[in-house]
C-alpha cells in the first residue's frame, strides 16, 4: 500500500539555519512510498482511508520533535476517515463496507490503517466523509479538556488560536455550553472569523491581548484558558486567570519551558494542567470518541456547531498541504484526500 514518509537528508546535505546547525526534516521531505499493508488485531478494525485530517502534531512528528508511541506505526496521521475494509475476529457492531470516523495513535496518511474498534465512530449525517475526517481529532481534544476542567455555563472561556481547526470548533462549543467566549487571532480577517461563529471578544495577539482581556472582562479575566502555544504565554496566561481559574495546556507552539509564578497562582487558588489526547490509554480514547458520538455529533447534526471550512488537498500533495499549514494563513482545517 502507499504510505506518507520522511525522507531524511543525506548526511552532510541538510541545510543550515542561523546559527549554522543542520534544520530538522522540511515539508519537501515527505514521500509517498510503498509499505506493507497492516493486518488488525483481535480487537480492531482495518481501515481503508479516504481522508486524513492534517494537524499541527503532524508537522511535530515530520521534524521528529513528536515521535508515535512504542508499537505504533511511524505513518503520521492521527485522524481519518474511511471504510472498513476487515474486521478482528473479537470486534462487534461493525461490517466490511461500514464507513468510519477514527482517532489514532498514528497512521493515518496511509492508504489503510489499523485501529481498535472503540477508537472509531459513525460521522455525523449530513457530513460527507471527506469533511468527516477533519472532524475527530478538534471534536475528541475540546470535549475532553472542557470535561477535564469542568467548563461551565457563565464561565469566561479563552482559547488561543480561535481561527484554527481546535479554535473554530472550540468557540462553539463553548457557546453551546453558556459561556462568554475570548480568542486571540494573528489578523483582522481571522478575528472577523471567530466573532462570526460566536467569539465575544477578539483579541489581536500582535496587540496586548492580556490587556484587552482585562478590559473586555472588567478586570475578571477568564475562568478557563485552553493553549497551544505552551511556554511563551504561561505568565501571560495564569495572569489572565480569574480567581478559581484554569489553563490547560494542549500545545507546545511556544516552547516547552516557562516561568511558572506560584505566588499568583495560589492567590487566585488556580490551575495550571496539561492532556494530550495520543498517549492515552486505548480505554480513555475510546471514552473519549464515545462521548464525541453522544454529545458532539448531534450539535452537528442540528447546526449548531458547522465545521470548519476545509482545504482539500490530494495525498500527492502532502507537502504542499504541511506547507501550507504551517505559513499561519490558515482559516480552518486541511485534510488529505486519497
Amino acid at each position: 500500500m502507499r504510505a506518507v514518509s520522511v525522507e531524511p537528508y543525506p548526511a552532510g546535505e541538510a541545510p543550515l539555519d542561523q546559527k549554522g546547525r543542520p534544520v530538522r526534516p522540511r515539508a519537501d521531505r515527505l514521500r509517498l512510498v510503498e509499505v506493507d499493508r497492516p493486518t488488525p488485531a483481535s480487537d480492531e478494525l482495518l481501515v481503508r482511508t479516504v481522508a486524513s485530517g492534517v494537524n499541527r502534531a503532524d508537522l511535530l512528528q515530520r521534524q521528529g520533535l513528536y515521535p508515535p508511541p512504542p508499537g505504533i506505526t511511524d505513518v503520521i496521521g492521527l485522524e481519518a476517515s474511511g471504510v472498513v475494509a476487515q474486521v478482528g475476529s473479537e470486534v462487534g457492531g461493525w461490517s466490511v463496507g461500514d464507513e468510519v470516523v477514527a482517532l489514532l495513535s498514528g497512521g493515518g496518511y496511509g492508504e489503510f490503517f489499523v485501529v481498535p474498534a472503540g477508537q472509531v465512530v459513525r460521522a455525523p449525517a449530513g457530513v460527507d466523509l471527506v469533511t468527516a475526517g477533519t472532524l475527530m481529532e478538534v471534536a475528541a481534544t475540546v470535549v475532553s479538556n472542557a470535561d477535564h476542567v469542568h467548563l461551565a455555563d457563565g464561565e469566561t472561556f479563552l482559547v488561543h488560536g480561535g481561527a484554527g481547526g481546535i479554535g473554530s470548533f472550540a468557540i462553539q462549543y463553548a457557546k453551546h455550553l453558556g459561556c462568554r467566549v475570548a480568542v486571540t487571532a494573528g489578523s483582522e480577517a481571522k478575528l472577523q472569523y471567530c466573532r462570526d461563529l460566536g467569539a465575544d471578544i477578539a483579541l489581536d495577539y500582535h496587540d496586548d491581548w492580556l490587556a484587552g482581556l482585562k478590559e473586555a472582562t472588567d478586570g475578571h479575566g477568564a475562568d478557563v484558558v485552553l493553549d497551544i502555544m505552551g511556554a511563551k504565554y504561561l505568565e501571560q496566561n495564569v495572569e489572565a486567570l480569574a480567581t478559581d481559574g484554569r489553563c490547560v495546556i494542549i500545545g507546545m507552539q511556544g516552547g516547552t519551558k516557562g516561568t511558572l509564578d506560584i505566588a499568583s497562582l495560589l492567590a487566585k487558588r488556580a490551575t495550571v494542567t496539561a492532556t494530550s489526547l495520543r498517549f492515552r490509554p486505548v480505554e480513555q480514547k475510546s471514552a473519549i470518541c464515545r462521548r464525541v458520538a453522544e454529545v458532539v455529533w448531534p450539535l452537528v447534526e442540528s447546526g449548531a456547531i458547522r465545521p470548519a471550512p476545509v482545504e482539500r488537498f490530494p495525498i500527492t500533495e502532502v507537502a504542499a498541504a504541511h506547507a501550507r499549514l504551517e505559513s499561519g494563513e490558515v482559516s480552518g482545517k486541511l485534510v488529505l484526500v486519497h
